[in-house]
């Protein structure tokens, strides 16, 4: 598929693309136990695909490097994105085999949720021919740590373009090490954790990401405050409450939606970060309080 043509917001995400299955259950079962879901909802996922779900539906034009694949369950992922208004450039179209599925559980007296996928596991991918082209049509592009030659390179090619770059650390993976030179602002998860940090502090994480030439950083845990650091300021962003039906793909939304709230902002000041983390987490709220990663979209 080509890139989008420019106009409104144009953001590029680089990372995964599953299949989700995901059940809202009374329990997670125990070992040999069975049970019957009280809802089921089918829908791409993976942090960068949700990612780009949320930056469309907030009115912006959203691409997406990933790996799908031709197998008949990747044609019914390629649908579900193109419905929700994402470009895709599949870097696995010739691969017969089905995409990677993630299974999940949400608990419907919390919100919680357990996983089980494969994630990238099952592709190395290499730089497109065209992904100057896919550079040159963005405005800011993120990454999720997935596909990590992909990642490097496209980090690269955005920075020399003059892109802002985003990356939405969930967790830490092989080679992040050489992405964080080439990433303006990232936004982490508490369960990041980056050799040498021995604990769960925030300022630990932050600390580590300035080191290594992050100027912009957060670190985000549920609705606890988020944490944030800036060149030489920094603070704390106040997470809405809300009854929460979902946590699955919050972060997800939360990524998706400082992009976008990133993506028109020229020099990146204190003020602006902070207004584009509140704005993100007033998003990613409102995606808990409903089941799956899609039903929010439909209701506002």
């Amino acid at each position: 598929m080509e890139p989008p043509t420019r106009g409104r917001p144009a953001g590029l995400f680089v990372g995964l693309c599953t299949l989700d299955v995901i059940q809202l259950v009374d329990h997670v079962p125990a070992s040999d136990e069975k049970l019957t879901a009280r809802e089921q909802v089918v829908a791409a996922g993976g942090p960068a695909a949700n990612a780009a779900v949320t930056f469309a539906h907030l009115g912006g034009s959203a691409a997406l490097l990933t790996a799908i694949g031709s197998h008949p369950m990747g044609h019914a992922v390629t649908a579900d994105l193109d419905r929700a208004g994402v470009a895709v450039s599949d870097l696995a179209a010739d691969s017969v085999e089905p995409p990677a599925v993630s299974c999940v559980l949400v608990t419907a007296s919390s919100g919680e949720r357990a996983v089980a996928s494969a994630n990238a596991t099952g592709y190395r991918l290499a730089p497109p021919d065209d992904l100057d082209t896919w550079v040159a049509a963005c405005d800011i592009a993120e990454f999720d740590g997935h596909h990590m030659e992909l990642a490097q390179a496209t980090a690269h090619a955005a920075r020399a373009a003059g892109r802002r770059t985003v990356l939405d650390g969930g967790s830490w993976k092989p080679g992040t090490e050489s992405l964080l030179p080439s990433i303006d602002v990232a936004v982490c998860s508490a369960d990041f954790r980056a050799p040498g940090t021995d604990t769960d502090a925030p300022t630990d994480t932050l600390r580590f990401l300035r080191d290594h030439g992050v100027v912009w950083s957060a670190v985000s845990h549920g609705g606890r405050p988020i944490v944030w650091a800036g060149p030489d300021c920094g603070g704390t962003v106040e997470v809405p409450p809300v009854r929460v039906a979902d946590t699955l793909g919050a972060g997800d939304v939360l990524h998706g939606a400082l992009t976008h709230h990133l993506a028109g902002q020229q020099q990146l000041t204190a003020q602006g970060f902070v207004e584009a983390l509140r704005a993100a987490a007033a998003v990613a709220s409102r995606a808990c309080a409903s089941f799956g990663t899609r039903a929010w979209t439909r209701d506002g």
